[in-house]
């Protein structure tokens, strides 16, 4: 469930037409409701009811500082993979205590401010980010919270790209090596050992694949504890999907009631999830409108404001998002169109073939842009960086202005002449 919707023929986000945002604000932009956003989060956050668990959000689906501050407000956790990440989460007032570290390539510098700031662990996912992360915590005098994401090797069904648990993938380690590894921590004086994590890919849309990843976690948890090495969460990572066309992909609840049903009382182990798209996903839309409409004898087009700059997702995974009409009074005739930006790619394309009414100057809404929308976003054809919008009810914020043509070369040096 989402907060956009018509209210006669206008496209609303909760209490507020779109049509007066892009009076203000211009297009193309994003707009976020905080209502979405909060409602998304709450739902991962309730189904555990007591059951100890922490819920840390995955920054790289979107991180505005704005969405971070509001997260964090509701007590959630982070998921980061980079310093840059780690900055917004502290600016946002995250509490370093829930975030967590994940990613292959940590460099020292993103180690070291990691751990002056107290992160609650990192997932480790090289042989040699261990040694490394027990070396410069020993040079800071302090001991590093370690888990370590195991590749279970499970089929998570989705889009080669982000698919992250086969063998082949670049991510975590097998269950030999990773059993090696936590036994070579157990002896490092700089490292605690607090947990295991696993993550298989995202837009995971069934429940099997999750279930399949955590029995395997579970054998490796069985080992340890016959080892000797006691942990103290289970990290299972994210990965719901969301509806963009016609999946249907499990709720959090029974997602989550699998995960429970399964561990029983057999286990007492704090769990962490690490949700982005299913919490940002569907709680943000990227408007945009028709500059021209161009038909020859074999398709018709709508070329459009935004462009694979401003969402790649379609160009990137052939993705799917719904397009529609932010206002739905017309007089135009249906026609199939592809709906197309102006860089200078074939690929440049946000939508094909889509029965619409339309003509030119026309707004038009691409749905479940929330997540992989800005965050993915570039000044490809140097076309600035658009505006992000967050509205709460009946008010509207501006949370990341339009990126000015100053502003886009404000880093770039003529060469001495």
């Amino acid at each position: 469930m989402d907060y956009f919707n018509y209210r006669g023929q206008q496209l609303f986000a909760e209490d507020v037409a779109i049509a007066k945002i892009v009076e203000e604000y211009g297009s193309p932009c994003y707009i976020y409701s905080k209502a979405t956003l909060t409602r998304h989060w709450q739902e991962f956050d309730q189904a555990f009811g007591s059951y100890p668990h922490l819920i840390c959000y995955a920054v790289k689906a979107n991180s505005n500082i704005a969405i971070l501050n509001l997260l964090a407000g509701l007590g959630s956790g982070f998921d980061i993979v980079s310093i840059g990440e780690l900055e917004r989460v502290i600016t946002a007032k995250g509490d370093p205590k829930k975030i967590v570290f994940s990613g292959v390539g940590k460099r020292k510098d993103e180690i070291i401010a990691a751990l002056k700031v107290g992160i609650r662990c990192f997932n480790i996912e090289v042989v040699g980010e261990l040694d490394r992360i027990n070396q410069l915590a020993g040079e800071l005098g302090v001991v590093a919270p370690v888990s370590f994401r195991v590749n279970p090797n499970v089929d998570a069904k989705t889009h080669p790209y982000i698919s992250t648990g086969l063998k082949e993938n670049k991510f975590g380690l097998d269950t030999q090596l990773a059993i090696h590894e936590y036994l070579r921590a157990a002896e490092m004086p700089h490292i605690k050992i607090v947990g295991i994590d696993c993550h298989i890919g995202s837009q995971l849309t069934e429940t099997g694949p999750f279930l399949d990843a955590l029995e395997k976690v579970l054998i490796i948890v069985s080992i340890l504890e016959k080892k000797g090495i006691t942990l103290e969460h289970l990290d299972l990572g994210g990965g719901l999907g969301i509806c963009y066309n016609d999946e249907q992909p499990p709720k959090p609840s029974t997602y989550i009631n699998a995960i429970l049903k399964r561990l029983g009382k057999s286990y007492s182990y704090e769990i962490l999830l690490e949700p982005g798209r299913a919490i940002a996903g569907n709680a943000g839309i990227l408007i945009t409108q028709i500059e021209y409409l161009k038909t020859t004898a074999d398709k018709n087009f709508a070329i459009v404001n935004a462009a694979m700059n401003d969402l790649v997702r379609p160009s990137l995974y052939n993705a799917w998002q719904e397009i529609i009409p932010v206002n739905q009074q017309t007089n135009a005739t249906m026609f199939t169109w592809d709906i197309v930006g102006p860089i200078c790619e074939t690929g440049d394309f946000l939508g094909k073939n889509r029965p619409l009414k339309l003509t030119e100057g026309d707004l038009l809404a691409i749905r479940s842009s929330g997540a992989y929308g800005f965050t993915m976003s570039s000044n490809y054809n140097s076309r600035p960086r658009i505006a992000e919008i967050m509205v709460d009810a009946k008010t509207v914020h501006l949370i990341k202005k339009r990126e000015s043509l100053q502003e886009l070369m404000a880093n770039e040096y003529l060469l001495p002449q």
